[in-house]
């Protein structure tokens, strides 16, 4: 299941795929348009950048934005940084297995197998979603959003 930390840090990332080139928006931008505690999106920004998903700048101009397109950002991989596996049970993943106390053939077990077909369909569809390709899916209300945020902050620069 995708955490409240999850959710949020792709909101997040879709926000700043939002954004023009070169642009970045502060934390508080990206947590008030999205309905996000600035205080818990300040840990998930941190994580997404040691990740090497966003950078940051300080001072006045400062902010987030993008460390590469986001065309080449995967959602699979954001959600295994901030939330860990896919798979719904260890013994069905594969970046995260752990064997099972309880289980005397894996091969056999029919709730592990049928875990590896969900752990698999998840993956399919996230580990081949871009950000960039997440963004298309809201339609124009989730950019007009961010655009309505960018236009706030250009006015109050002004």
């Amino acid at each position: 299941m995708l955490t409240r930390k999850g959710k949020y840090g792709l909101k997040a990332l879709l926000h700043l795929g939002g954004l023009a080139p070169g642009q970045s928006a502060p934390v508080s931008e990206i947590a008030e348009t999205n309905n996000i505690s600035k205080k818990f999106l300040d840990g998930i920004m941190a994580e997404l950048r040691n990740a090497g998903f966003v950078n940051s700048r300080y001072g006045r101009e400062g902010g987030f934005s993008l460390s590469r397109p986001g065309k080449d950002i995967m959602v699979g991989h954001v959600i295994r940084v901030l939330d860990g596996p896919l798979s719904p049970i260890p013994c069905a993943s594969k970046a995260y297995y752990q064997t099972c106390d309880d289980c005397e053939d894996e091969k056999t077990c029919q709730v592990r197998l049928v875990m590896l077909e969900v752990r698999n369909a998840i993956a399919g569809i996230l580990d081949n979603m871009s950000v960039e390709q997440m963004r298309k899916i809201g339609g124009p209300s989730g950019v007009a959003k961010v655009a309505r945020a960018a236009s706030a902050r250009a006015r109050v620069k002004a």
